[in-house]
Formats: structure tokens, C-alpha cells, sequence
């Protein structure tokens, strides 16, 4: 493909009976795996009655017609039924669930309910409130506001000012169900030449995170434009001491440049050996 030519693109349609999340992350997942072509993504949830199905249908083959190639139809549907009128439809269907569940069911030498749903049927009244206390926690104690609770902490984040440290302790209660905090280092710290007193009594618990200063500096351009908060030698100079924290006191870190949340949060339970939750 020469400079001048567009990457290829392809429609996408990620369709569910429920709300799509599970199809969606498995969807992008596998098509990341593709750069080279432009995928043009539709995700439509709550395809569950006859005549959304039809409708969504007669959107996949208009969707064909304009681009004159299949698009791509990622399903999650736990009513084969609905599959089978997309297999007809103009486009290729990509069934996210069916070798998973007949596998299951051959060596569980059982059916399966083929219900939609179930996933939220089997939580529990208790991990449901474990879950929203975990957010919660976040919340409240996100960048350092509040450190007198840390050791009510899974996990406290340590890192400069927009390393992804927010949304990163935010995914992590709602996903896994952990009471993560975290702690934005800043001048004050780093002429102190030491961690803040909360964050060395709960040290077994910090992670940190870095980011490269270029990447840093277009993030905080955004939120404070033309500032020294954003300039460049700000931001190097603050990745640099921050690792130095890192190195000084064995934390455990990695860096969130060229990492999604999804990724970040399960190398983290991955490194800390963190006993999570599932909903």
C-alpha cells in the first residue's frame, strides 16, 4: 500500500442479546490483531425479539451494499436461533460463544441453559455490595485526598499527575472488585526525597506507574495548555524522580504509555498476586 492509499475499510457490527461488553472487548481484541485495515465498528445490544433481529438484518445488508465487501458480525447470542438468521443475512457471522459452550458442555457432560442473562443471575447480594464498596473506596480515596484508610487498601497506585492512575483504580473496583486508592507524586515529594509516611507504612501494597514524558506532556497539554505543569522538562524531570521512588523503594511498577486500562489492570493483579472477584 503506497502513502497515498487509504487503509481498507471494513463495517463491523458487534450484536448481543444483552449489553454487548463481552462481545465488544472480544471483538476489539481480535481485530487489533489488524492495523492495516480501517474497521468501521457498529456494536448494537439488546437485539433480543424477532424484530430486532430483522431490522439489524436489513442494516448489515445495506451496510454491504455501500461497501461491496461482508462486514464482519461478532454475535454473543445464547439463543442459537437468533444466530442462525444472521448466518443469512450478507454478512459473515463470528460466534464468540459457540466453541466455548459446546466444549463446556462435552466435558461437563451437561447443557447448557442457552439463556440470556444468566451472568448477572448467579451474583450474589453480598458480592454485588462488595463490589460498589470497592467503588466507592476509589472514589474516595483517589489522588491522595484522603491516605488515613490505606490500610483498608488492595492496592495503592503511585505515579505522576495523568499517568492513568485514576481510571485505572476506578476499573479495577468495578472489575475485580478491589479497594484500590491511589497517590499522585508531585514536587513536595520529590524535594522531600522521600515517600509520604501513609504510603511507607503500606509499601507492601504501592504499584507504579510511568509514562513517557513526551506522551505525558500531550495529556496534560489538554488540561492545562502552555503551562509549566505540561511543559516537557516538567515532565521529564517528574517521570525521572518517579522512578528513582520506584527504584529507592522496590516498587513494583510498569509503564502505561502503550497499555489500555484492561491491560494495565490485569498485569497488575498478575505481578501483585491479588485475589480478585468476578461479576
Amino acid at each position: 500500500m503506497t502513502n497515498n492509499d487509504k487503509p481498507p475499510t471494513r463495517a463491523v457490527y458487534i450484536i448481543s442479546d444483552r449489553t454487548g461488553v463481552t462481545a465488544g472487548t472480544m471483538a476489539h481484541t481480535l481485530l487489533t490483531q489488524f492495523p492495516m485495515i480501517n474497521f468501521e465498528r457498529h456494536t448494537i445490544p439488546f437485539v433480543d425479539t424477532d424484530d430486532k433481529v430483522n431490522s439489524t438484518i436489513k442494516q448489515i445488508n445495506s451496510s454491504y451494499k455501500s461497501h461491496q465487501s461482508k462486514p464482519l458480525i461478532f454475535t454473543s447470542f445464547m439463543d442459537t436461533n437468533f444466530t442462525h438468521e444472521f448466518e443469512k443475512s450478507e454478512g459473515i457471522v463470528i460466534d464468540l460463544f459457540k466453541p466455548f459452550i459446546k466444549d463446556l458442555e462435552h466435558h461437563l457432560s451437561s447443557d447448557s441453559s442457552h439463556q440470556a442473562g444468566q451472568a448477572h443471575g448467579i451474583v450474589q447480594e453480598h458480592d454485588y455490595m462488595h463490589r460498589m464498596d470497592a467503588i466507592n473506596f476509589s472514589m474516595k480515596y483517589d489522588d491522595g485526598v484522603r491516605t488515613g484508610d490505606y490500610h483498608k487498601a488492595d492496592l495503592i497506585l503511585v505515579g505522576v499527575s495523568r499517568a492513568g492512575k485514576t481510571p485505572t483504580s476506578l476499573y479495577m473496583a468495578l472489575h475485580y472488585g478491589l479497594n484500590t486508592a491511589n497517590y499522585p507524586l508531585a514536587d513536595d515529594d520529590f524535594e522531600t526525597g522521600k515517600l509520604p509516611d501513609a504510603l511507607i507504612d503500606s509499601r507492601e501494597r504501592l504499584f507504579g506507574l510511568t509514562i513517557d514524558p513526551y506522551q505525558l506532556q500531550k495529556i496534560r497539554q489538554k488540561r492545562r495548555a502552555n503551562s509549566q505543569y505540561s511543559s516537557i522538562t516538567q515532565c521529564q524531570q517528574e517521570v525521572r524522580q518517579a522512578m528513582q521512588f520506584f527504584k529507592r523503594y522496590r516498587i513494583p511498577n510498569t509503564d502505561s504509555t502503550a497499555m489500555s486500562i484492561e491491560e494495565l489492570a490485569s498485569l497488575i493483579v498478575h505481578r501483585m498476586d491479588l485475589e480478585v472477584s468476578y461479576l
